[in-house]
């Protein structure tokens, strides 16, 4: 098998990429279970809502039992008068779903490997950009062709290459920490310097 390359924007040649990280097999039902998990761990859960039993006040009965012609009723803190507790009061929760580590790494695999094979993988040289220049950068977005939204994965320190894409429109600039496979999946294209490459391939390893 060919060793997969990507080719080097706003400039000539290809990048020779880990077949370990980017020509395996992707695999739909890890990327599936690994973006809800992020998804849902980034729902707070802190919705609540009183119960009968947490509702102040209406302790003693509204009315006698007998004589009134109306039904019987032990608290006007009950579900159906007006500001009582709720039936099924909400209650705070978690909604963290776990994957493990080496699942979670396999999806993050299966989603770079599928921007590879499919062509919307790019590596960009930041030493071309001398000065931020949103024009430069838009040159070689257009230049390259792809769907955007588009991500542009970089070091901190790389700010020339950082400030001209931050400004493009559907074009998110992350650092390799960030890294996700929700972000990878969210993305149409992926475009990553040629410093930061190692980093996500070592974080998908």
């Amino acid at each position: 098998m060919a060793a997969l390359k990507a080719p080097k924007l706003g400039g000539t040649g290809t990048v020779t990429l880990d077949e370990s990280v980017f020509s395996v097999e992707v695999k739909p039902h890890l990327v599936h279970e690994a973006v809800r998990s992020e998804m849902n761990a980034q729902r707070a859960g802190t919705v609540a809502t009183k119960s009968r039993g947490l509702v102040s006040g209406g302790r003693a009965k509204p009315w006698r039992q007998k004589g009134t012609g109306r039904a019987r009723q032990g608290t006007i803190r009950a579900p159906q008068f007006k500001g009582g507790g709720h039936t099924f009061a909400k209650v705070p929760r978690t909604f963290i779903q776990k994957v493990n580590r080496k699942a979670h790494k396999a999806a993050l695999r299966s989603a770079l490997a599928s921007h590879a094979q499919e062509g919307t993988l790019a590596v960009i040289d930041a030493a071309q950009f001398d000065v931020p220049s949103t024009k430069q950068a838009r040159a070689i977005v257009e230049a390259w062709g792809k769907q955007s939204p588009t991500i542009l994965v970089c070091l901190q320190e790389e700010q020339n290459l950082s400030k001209s894409f931050r400004n493009l429109e559907r074009v998110a600039v992350i650092g390799p920490s960030e890294v996700e496979v929700g972000a990878v999946v969210w993305a149409r294209s992926l475009l990553v310097s040629e410093a930061a490459l190692p980093l996500v391939q070592g974080k998908a390893q």
